[in-house]
């Protein structure tokens, strides 16, 4: 069975208690059991990892070569500061879906800026948890559409 990586960077361990308002009130462990279950539906089996450190994402990212046919990414506020990280999805050449629990494009202007999606297929934002499992969808689908999975 192949294998996605669910990789959720800064911040997002405090989810259903951080701001609730702006993030909403699922935990990080309801979200990661959720995106579990999305993707065994589908076939695949997930991995997921969340740190709030960058080098850790990055280990991450180049461990998920051979590992992995696809990543989706939540990089937290490295969205919009971490080249390192887009270098990372570039140089692994593995299909990685970004996503963000809220609108990025509708929040202050530096939040704008995602370095991630230039080296993304694709970017959710703005649908909650909900966007996760568009996220596997999108990838599934991309995956499958370009032979990558059989």
């Amino acid at each position: 069975m192949h294998s996605l990586l669910i990789l959720n960077g800064p911040n997002l361990n405090l989810l259903g208690t951080r701001q609730p308002e702006v993030y909403g009130a699922e935990t990080l462990d309801m979200l990661e059991n959720s995106c579990i279950e999305h993707a065994k539906k589908l076939g695949f089996q997930v991995q997921c990892l969340q740190s709030n450190h960058e080098g850790v994402l990055l280990d991450a990212i180049h461990a998920a070569r051979g590992q992995h046919v696809g990543i989706v990414l939540n990089a937290g506020a490295y969205t919009h500061t971490s080249v390192a990280l887009m270098d990372a999805i570039y140089s692994v050449e593995i299909p990685t879906v970004e996503v963000h629990l809220s609108n990025i494009h509708a929040r202050e202007v530096f939040r704008h800026q995602s370095y991630i999606a230039r080296a993304a297929i694709g970017q959710i934002c703005g649908f909650g948890t909900q966007g996760y499992l568009m996220a596997i969808d999108a990838l599934v689908q991309k995956l499958t559409q370009s032979s990558d999975v059989s």
